[in-house]
């Protein structure tokens, strides 16, 4: 069968490079060059992607040997009737990796018709590094490359205050652009740069917050073949999604009009505060999905349809999303129940097969920034703890059991079949040092761990001694007995 190509593609059209985008992986391929695509056909944006890859794992081999070309295949129920929308997406450039390729990377700091950067570093990514230097080829972490790009940027231009850009993270942490403004400060601060540099940065650049919407559910592994029959041809970066989609932006009347998002039907909302939007989705949608997770694949279960029609799995989402999560939430009941049925509705989706496994990549950062927001306003509450949400750090705990791989990867055992445990090297080198500790000690130490949560989770009463508990259970009993027993448990205290 032939692959996707140049040679086989039309409507591929010659555009300046507008974005620079950090991260190359599948929301980012499945949401925001979709959506940059669409502008380029609905609007005058006429404007293409340079993505870089923010780490030095892995390759690009894959959009190299497409010419950068790859497929979105949106699928799902939209007004109640099945949809289906097949899109080549042709607004990406080229693809760089700055480890072997710094030089080219550094060269679109001076590239004149930049004007947005725009990332995907998952939760994990944006985090001040210490040990990053402004000399190195390129710093490891993301806000120290884009300080360091920043800064070539400033020099080339000689300040031009023309030359600031919009930045705009979407990675699922509260305020994002400002966080990543902060540790973009620190590292001016920290390198000795100048003055004058920290001044264009804060007058000139533009750390926009936003709030991105969309279930990706990436490459169909387990039916390729069926989707490349139907294409005619070969896509090994192939995307599929849902319909669904909404991109929040705090930003103002000049940014619309350099997005060109007048013109366009895509869902793109600007607002002067998108904290309420985001704080329903992260915690309802994502906070449901890291919840969940790993609880329903040490379950037996592979995807998130098949976890909702287990019906121990669906009683324990929707106890925890119904009981425990908007209760707390700023907007309305009524608001936050009506958009947590279209979640279900959506992890519903016929058309889509959503890996639990993918869900479960970097799951410590994600439980800090998606569930203990929920588990920390429920105690202030209620004097009390969320069940669900304990039982879902003891299982998080138990995933990440297992044996090391490399530094970068850690392998558990389901029933005597392996799996990945994919996150940052502190977090697996944790594991590998503890993982043969007492329940207690592997338990306390974990949630001790300031980097990973922010604060000494033991500092909350009863979570230790309930984390514990569960875990114990769950070794002892097996995950769906001690989940069970949970369940029962509180629908009597009820």
């Amino acid at each position: 069968m032939k692959k996707l190509s140049i040679t086989n593609t039309t409507g591929i059209v010659k555009r300046q490079v507008k974005v620079l985008q950090y991260g190359e992986g599948n929301f980012l391929r499945g949401f925001i060059d979709y959506f940059i695509d669409r502008l380029n056909e609905e609007t005058a944006f006429d404007g293409s992607i340079v993505i870089v890859k923010p780490t030095n794992h892995g390759n690009l081999d894959r959009f190299k040997l497409q010419h950068n070309l790859y497929t979105v295949i949106l699928q799902g129920l939209v007004d109640n009737k099945p949809y289906k929308e097949i899109r080549t997406i042709t607004s990406i450039h080229d693809c760089i990796n700055p480890y072997n390729q710094y030089e080219l990377y550094i060269s679109y700091a001076k590239s004149d018709s930049l004007e947005f950067i725009i990332s995907n570093t998952t939760e994990a990514g944006i985090t001040y590094l210490e040990t990053d230097n402004i000399n190195m080829m390129p710093p490891e972490s993301y806000p120290a490359k884009l300080t360091q790009f920043l800064y070539k940027r400033f020099e080339f231009f000689s300040g031009a205050t023309d030359k600031g850009l919009y930045i705009l993270p979407v990675e699922l942490i509260d305020n994002n652009g400002d966080e990543l403004k902060s540790c973009v400060n620190r590292l001016i601060k920290h390198w000795n740069l100048s003055t004058d540099f920290y001044n264009w940065v804060n007058e000139c650049c533009h750390f926009i917050n936003t709030l991105v919407d969309r279930i990706v559910t990436g490459f169909p592994v387990d039916n390729s073949d069926y989707y490349f029959s139907k294409l005619g041809y070969q896509d090994m970066l192939l995307v599929t999604a849902e319909p669904f989609g909404l991109w929040v932006i705090e930003g103002d009347h000049l940014l619309q009009q350099k997005l060109c998002c007048t013109n366009t039907s895509l869902p793109i909302l600007f607002t002067n505060n998108q904290k309420p939007y985001k704080e329903r989705k992260v915690r309802i949608l994502n906070g449901a999905h890291t919840s969940f997770a790993l609880v329903s694949f040490l379950c037996g279960n592979n995807y998130v349809k098949e976890s909702l029609e287990d019906p121990i799995i669906r009683e324990f989402i929707e106890m925890t999303v119904y009981s425990e999560i908007i209760p707390q939430l700023s907007l309305s009941e009524n608001e936050s129940t009506t958009f947590a049925n279209e979640v279900f509705q959506r992890f519903k989706n016929p058309y889509v097969n959503h890996s639990l496994l993918s869900i479960s990549h970097n799951s410590v950062a994600k439980w800090r920034t998606r569930c203990l927001p929920s588990l920390l306003a429920y105690y202030k509450k209620n004097q009390k703890l969320p069940q669900c949400l304990v039982f879902s750090l003891a299982a998080l705990i138990k995933f990440y059991e297992g044996k090391s791989i490399d530094n970068t990867l850690r392998e558990g055992d389901r029933d005597g079949l392996p799996y990945k445990i994919i996150d940052t090297s502190d977090v697996l080198l944790y594991f590998d040092l503890n993982n043969k500790s007492s329940d207690n000690d592997l338990v306390s130490g974990y949630l001790k761990n300031k980097e990973f949560h922010g604060m000494d989770l033991t500092d909350i009463p009863d979570l230790l001694d309930e984390v514990v508990d569960y875990f114990s259970q769950i070794n002892n009993v097996g995950i769906r007995t001690a989940l069970c027993s949970m369940l029962l448990k509180e629908k009597f205290n009820e």
